[in-house]
């Protein structure tokens, strides 16, 4: 897929790079990458994705800008308060990098649709606020086969992995799920959401720049994946640390001897609040 000569000037910076180079800038302008929430994580993901050239983004949410969404948001301003999120997303976008393409979704990711849209990409990455869609994601990427960029956050902290269990690692086991690190969704009621507790806004910048990079990586090979490994942020600290996480055999999903090989499980979920993406 070449490159327009608009294109290239606008890339420089990244063609240069080795990791990157043409090639690499060809493999963005190819991929697709679906966003799973346009709020706190999916709007420094959107701007920085489409700043880099990714040919197709997918946005999936059926939110409306908020003035309460504002503090953290970025990818919203006060004259699109009340406007369907995917939309205000979509001129954003648009204004920033007309090369991009946009697909929406001004809907709810459920059992019924996710693994048709999730198969239409090439890599997914989950800025969901509630702990039902990030079980509802994983499980559906890991069905379809889709890498899956994760990250969450809470007042002062944020939490980035990468999972591709549809791959092996280098010890001949496969990466590991969302279900590897936590089985199953704590009972409701026991994690306090962003409303009850507050969030403060540029953690989501941070921990969605570094889902972003993530993204990027995937794309153009640089770097090593985060797959296996759970890069943790301490704002309070200026703190960041990293911790290996591994299969788990025992898991429901892909374990030896799954239980869950459809998203059946899902069919009725109720939402469990937690601090947003």
């Amino acid at each position: 897929m070449s490159l327009s000569s608009e294109e290239i000037q606008r890339y420089k910076r990244h063609l240069v790079l080795k990791e990157v180079g043409g090639a690499g800038q060809q493999k963005l302008k190819a991929a697709r990458v679906l966003l799973v929430g346009a709020g706190g994580l999916g709007s420094p993901m959107a701007m920085y994705l489409a700043a880099a050239g990714v040919g197709t983004i997918g946005l999936i949410d059926d939110d409306v800008v908020s003035l309460s969404n504002l503090q953290r948001q970025i990818l919203h301003d006060t004259t699109q308060v009340g406007v369907a999120k995917v939309d205000s997303a979509k001129e954003m976008i648009a204004r920033l990098n007309p090369h991009v393409e946009v697909e929406t979704f001004n809907t709810r990711i459920d059992a019924s649709n996710a693994i048709d849209i999730i198969s239409k990409f090439d890599i997914v990455a989950d800025g969901s606020d509630n702990f039902d869609t990030r079980y509802l994601v994983s499980d559906a990427c890991y069905l379809a086969k889709k890498t899956l960029a994760f990250a969450a956050v809470g007042p002062f902290d944020g939490y980035v992995t990468t999972f591709k269990p549809h791959e092996k690692n280098a010890d001949g086991q496969p990466d590991p799920t969302y279900r590897c690190i936590f089985p199953e969704a704590p009972p409701p009621g026991t994690v306090a959401n962003c409303e009850e507790v507050g969030v403060l806004g540029a953690i989501v910048g941070v921990v969605g720049t570094l889902q972003a990079t993530e993204v990027l990586k995937e794309i153009t090979g640089a770097g090593d994946s985060l797959a296996g490994r759970l890069l943790i942020y301490d704002a309070k600290g200026g703190r960041f640390e990293s911790v290996n996480i591994a299969w788990d055999p025992n898991n429901a999903l892909s374990g030896n001897q799954p239980t869950i090989t459809d998203l059946s499980i899902h069919a009725k979920a109720s939402d469990v609040a937690a601090c947003p993406g």
